[in-house]
């Protein structure tokens, strides 16, 4: 698995401790920034995992920003990309099971990095349901 991940400065604290879980599990991960704290725009690093999903260079995505709104409106501006805002573990795994996200929202200042670590693995452990969502999920794309 491959998974693209990208923050801004608010989110670069639970991006590192992201990463290093999901490397401490063998998963590989592309780093798509921020590098630091310094204030940067959300924008800029939540294309280019959007992109990496979108092209089908990573299996999945997470994006962090401080609301985590602001990386999931902007992902969400790709045709292919379903990105989730999540806040608990059952938000998540919903997102995956009924909703086939393939990118996962977190916002830093509203959530711990440990809750953050345990969405993720909800979110990259649970496999979209299909049946009734698969219908809904094909309406999606204009």
């Amino acid at each position: 698995m491959k998974i693209s991940i990208g923050s801004d400065h608010a989110g670069f604290k639970h991006k590192a401790a992201i990463i290093a879980m999901l490397k401490a599990a063998g998963i590989e991960v592309v780093n798509r920034g921020a590098f630091s704290e310094a204030s940067v725009d959300y924008p800029d690093f939540a294309h280019p995992v959007a992109n990496d999903v979108e092209s089908h260079a990573a299996d999945f995505g997470i994006v962090i920003c401080g609301s985590g709104n602001g990386v999931a409106i902007t992902a969400n501006k790709h045709q292919q990309i379903r990105a989730a805002l999540c806040w608990n573990i059952e938000i998540a795994e919903l997102a995956r099971a009924h909703n086939d996200a393939n990118v996962i929202a977190i916002p830093a200042r509203f959530v711990s990095e440990n809750l953050a670590k345990e969405m993720v693995r909800a979110f990259l452990n649970t496999p979209f349901e299909g049946g009734r969502h698969e219908r809904r999920v094909r309406k999606i794309p204009v």
